[in-house]
């Protein structure tokens, strides 16, 4: 273990960073780690994205993120870097503590207690979260869906209904911790005797010990089942988004609740519009005719096609916005918009009858009909006459 990594280092912060800074460093390597979304390399990734959730559990908690800051690992970890008899290194005792020192009593001085060190093993635990991905359509992101999908989680033994024991039995309390899952011994170190506590080898660190085990769960108190989940996706929710839902995840030990569920969503591109927060963005292209005249054309939304008139002397890039055609807002009425850009198509592949068409109509084209040009000459007539 004395090779474990400053946990401040792993989310890449300087040690004093406010809880937000932790947050928001955990969110963003969190998602970037993640199993799921690394296919090519999931052992690595696992390792990462647990060492990402280790530090996390500790720089989040104020109570342990005080012990670490003035011990390090060893303030959550008292076994950590435990150097055998001579502890630390092999210094050996100093005088004056002949009668032994609880380390874990001197953190509790100090801060208070810690919540991990003083609760039984038996108390209830909050069931484990279930991560996975979906992958959904533009136009179901944008006005959303209900979908059924099959995740398998841990359940409540229906054989033994949670206990491990089999059925007519019950688990014992262990002799040897009293039921509370740990034991204590004594380390020499620099500090004199220290005592230290670790799980009990007799129950694993339970408390009880289970002596004829349930047949359907060999002793776990939990199986794995297969579910069927209906999962409500809202309108508006966008790509790498996480949906959570409640309590759908793992069922927690000694009565704990459930995790939850958490989705990423992952929203398919679309051959006609773009996203922008909750606005819409397509291009429609315009004959050179359609533009210089005007027309009436069709216009794809999500809600399915709509007539946007095009005024005569619509110009290339021209943008036409559509009121409340856009996406849905999250958690809010109303919708985005949709912006419309003109792309003017110049033909090509022409005739001779057609390319002569068009140099007659050129000809009859005078300044009036072309103010950008018009405007551009009159700038360099007067540069060149200075």
């Amino acid at each position: 273990m004395a090779d474990k990594r400053d946990y401040y280092e792993v989310l890449g912060l300087r040690k004093g960073a406010s809880d937000d800074e932790i947050k928001k460093a955990y969110r963003n390597l969190a998602k970037k780690y993640h199993p799921d979304l690394n296919p090519d390399d999931p052992k690595s990734a696992e390792a990462k994205f647990k060492e990402v959730n280790e530090a996390n559990e500790v720089l989040s908690d104020p109570e342990k993120r005080k012990r670490y800051d003035a011990y390090g690992h060893a303030g959550i970890d008292p076994s950590y870097g435990a150097g055998g008899e001579g502890g630390f290194g092999g210094f050996g005792g100093f005088g004056g503590f002949d009668g032994g020192i609880d380390l874990g009593d001197i953190f509790d001085s100090l801060f208070g207690g810690g919540r991990a060190r003083s609760s039984s093993p038996n108390a209830p635990r909050q069931g484990q979260d279930i991560s996975m991905s979906m992958n959904i359509g533009f136009i179901d992101a944008c006005k959303g869906l209900q979908r059924d999908i099959d995740i398998s989680r841990h359940e409540i033994c229906d054989v033994c209904n949670g206990s491990g024991a089999k059925p007519g039995t019950a688990p014992k309390t262990c002799s040897e911790c009293n039921g509370s899952g740990k034991i204590r011994y004594q380390q020499r170190s620099m500090l004199g005797m220290i005592q230290n506590v670790k799980d009990c080898t007799t129950c694993g660190g339970r408390g009880k010990i289970i002596e004829q085990s349930c047949s359907g769960c060999a002793g776990h108190g939990r199986i794995q089942k297969k579910r069927k989940v209906t999962v409500n996706i809202p309108a508006g929710i966008d790509d790498g988004q996480i949906l959570s839902v409640r309590g759908e995840g793992h069922i927690g030990a000694n009565g704990g609740g459930k995790g939850d569920l958490n989705i990423r969503i992952n929203v398919k591109r679309d051959p006609f519009f773009e996203r922008n927060g909750f606005d819409i963005h397509c291009e429609i292209p315009l004959t050179y005719t359609q533009a210089a005249l005007g027309a009436e054309v069709e216009v794809p939304t999500i809600d399915g096609s709509v007539k946007l008139t095009v005024p005569e002397g619509t110009q290339q890039d021209t943008v036409f916005r559509l009121k409340g055609k856009g996406v849905q807002r999250l958690k809010r009425e109303g919708r985005g918009d949709e912006l419309v850009k003109v792309i003017i198509e110049i033909p090509r592949n022409l005739t001779k009858s057609q390319k002569e068409l068009l140099r007659l109509l050129d000809n009859e084209m005078t300044s009036k009909n072309f103010a950008k040009r018009e405007s551009f000459f009159d700038k360099l007539r007067r540069n060149f006459n200075q």
